[in-house]
C-alpha cells in the first residue's frame, strides 16, 4: 500500500523522473531561476511552468495555485517569472528529444516521417506559428520539433538527417532545395510529388511529358519512371523514380472533383484534371529493393505522424495559443506545451513499454484513451491541490480579485436591492422606506 505524501513538492517528484536529470541545474545555467525569492527552487518555477502551459491555467490561476501551496504571489510575478523561463524551458524541450533512443532496423534504415501543423493565437483566424516535427515511423517517437513564425514554410531543409535515414513526407515537401539538402545529408527520400512544383525530365536531361508518359499503357495500375527533379531556376537537381498509382474510378472522381472546388483560377486545365486521378511518389530507393507497392505502403503509413498531431490538438490543445501571437509569454507557452506533451509521451512509454505502440508490433490498441488518462493522473500532481492551505484561502481570493478596469463586474441596482430589502409588504416601489 502507498503510504501518504507528505508535501507537494514529494508529489511532485513523480513528474521529474520524466524529465532530464538535469533540470534543476538548467534552470540556474539559462538564469531562469537565479535566486529563491517566493519560488524558492527550481522544482516550485517549473510547476508554475506547467501549471501555465500544461494545464492551461490563467496567470491569475496559477497565482493562486502557487499562493494556495506556498505563499502569496501575484499574477504579474508569475509573469515575468515565465518570461525568464523561454531559454529554460526550449533547451530542455531540445534536451527531451534527444533522449530518445535512435531506432535503426537491422538493414541500417531509420524511417523519419516529417510533417508540419500551425497554430493560432486567440481570436486568430490564420497561422501565427508553425510546428515542424519529425517522427520516427517505427517506434512513433518524435525526433525533432522545431517551432517557427509564420512565413517559415515546409522543407526539408529544417531538419537533421544522416546517412540510412529515409525521409518520408507529403507534398507540401516536394521543393528541389528542401529535397537537395536532404540528399546532401545522406539521406533517401519517400516524398509525395507535386508535378507542378518541380521541372520533371528523364535521366538524360531531356523533358519529361508526365502526362504522355502515363497515358502510354493505359491499363497500367502502377507505373515507374526514372527521372530527374529540378527546381524551376535550374539551380538544384533530384534523381531517383516516379511511382505513379492509379486511382480507382471512384477516387479519381472525388480526386477531380476537389481539385476543381480548390482551383483558384477558374476551371483546371486537362493535364491537372488527368494527373488528379493519380498518386505520385518520389524515391530515391531504386525498384530493386522497395517495390513500387512497398514504397506506397510506406507512404501511407505516414499517416501516423497526422495522428499524432491530432493527438496533441485534441488531448493536450496545443494548436490553441494561451497568449497574444505577439506577447513574450507566447513562445513560452508553445514550448512549455511541447514539452509537457513530450513528458506525459515519456511516461506512458514507460509505463506500457517501449513496445505498446511500435508498428513493427501486432497493434492492440491506439494510445488515445492511454493519453486522456495519464493527463488526469498528472493535473493533481502539477496543482498539488490535496496540498493546499486551508488558512491560505483569504490570500487566495486577494490574488485573485479582479483588478480596477474600465469593465466593472454586473451587480443588483440599488432599485432592485429596494425591493428585495423592504419591510414593508405593502410597499409600492419608489415609495420612501420605512425608518
Amino acid at each position: 500500500m502507498q503510504l501518504p505524501l507528505t508535501d507537494p513538492d514529494t508529489l511532485f517528484e513523480g513528474l521529474l523522473q520524466d524529465l532530464p536529470p538535469e533540470t534543476a541545474q538548467m534552470a540556474r545555467e539559462f538564469k531562469a531561476f537565479v535566486r529563491a525569492k517566493k519560488v524558492k527552487t527550481p522544482e516550485q518555477l517549473l510547476r508554475v511552468v506547467f501549471l501555465y502551459c500544461g494545464l492551461d491555467k490563467s496567470l491569475r490561476e496559477v497565482a493562486g495555485t502557487f499562493t494556495a501551496l506556498y505563499e502569496a504571489i501575484t499574477d504579474q510575478s508569475v509573469a515575468e517569472r515565465l518570461r525568464a523561463c523561454g531559454p529554460w524551458v526550449q533547451a530542455m524541450l531540445r534536451r527531451m528529444l534527444s533522449l530518445s533512443p535512435v531506432d535503426t532496423l537491422p538493414t541500417g534504415l531509420r524511417f523519419v516521417v516529417i510533417d508540419a501543423s500551425s497554430i493560432q493565437a486567440p481570436g486568430a483566424t490564420g497561422t501565427d506559428h508553425r510546428l515542424h516535427l519529425a517522427m520516427d515511423l517505427v517506434s512513433l517517437q518524435f525526433l525533432e520539433v522545431l517551432v517557427s513564425d509564420v512565413h517559415t514554410g515546409e522543407t526539408l531543409k529544417h531538419f537533421t538527417l544522416a546517412p540510412g535515414d529515409v525521409a518520408v513526407a507529403d507534398r507540401g515537401y516536394a521543393q528541389c532545395q528542401g529535397m537537395s539538402a536532404a540528399v546532401q545529408q545522406g539521406a533517401e527520400l519517400i516524398v509525395r510529388l507535386h508535378p507542378f512544383s518541380v521541372v520533371l525530365g528523364d535521366t538524360a536531361g531531356a523533358p519529361l511529358e508526365l502526362c504522355a508518359a502515363l497515358k502510354r499503357q493505359k491499363m497500367e495500375t502502377i507505373r515507374t519512371l526514372a527521372v530527374a527533379l529540378r527546381a524551376t531556376g535550374g539551380q538544384h537537381e533530384v534523381r531517383g523514380w516516379v511511382h505513379a498509382y492509379r486511382l480507382n474510378a471512384e477516387q479519381a472522381n472525388r480526386a477531380r472533383h476537389k481539385c476543381r472546388q480548390g482551383h483558384k483560377k477558374g476551371t483546371p486545365n486537362a493535364e491537372s484534371l488527368f494527373l488528379a486521378g493519380w498518386v505520385l511518389v518520389f524515391t530515391t530507393l531504386a525498384p530493386a529493393v522497395p517495390s513500387a507497392q512497398t514504397i506506397m505502403a510506406l507512404y501511407r503509413c505516414r499517416w501516423q505522424v497526422e495522428l499524432a498531431i491530432k493527438r496533441w490538438k485534441s488531448v493536450l490543445d496545443v494548436d490553441a495559443l494561451r497568449a497574444k501571437a505577439t506577447s513574450p509569454l507566447a513562445e513560452v507557452w508553445l514550448h512549455g506545451k511541447l514539452l509537457y506533451a513530450l513528458m506525459l509521451e515519456r511516461r506512458m512509454r514507460r509505463q506500457l513499454g517501449d513496445s505498446w505502440g511500435r508498428l513493427d508490433h501486432e497493434r492492440v490498441g491506439t494510445w488515445w484513451r492511454v493519453w486522456g488518462m495519464l493527463k488526469d493522473e498528472l493535473a493533481p500532481m502539477i496543482t498539488g491541490a490535496l496540498f493546499w492551505k486551508a488558512d491560505a484561502w483569504a490570500a487566495c481570493l486577494k490574488v485573485l480579485m479582479e483588478r480596477p478596469r474600465r469593465r466593472t463586474l454586473q451587480q443588483l441596482p440599488p432599485a432592485a436591492l429596494a425591493v428585495l430589502y423592504r419591510c414593508d409588504a405593502g410597499q409600492q416601489e419608489g415609495e420612501p422606506m420605512a425608518a
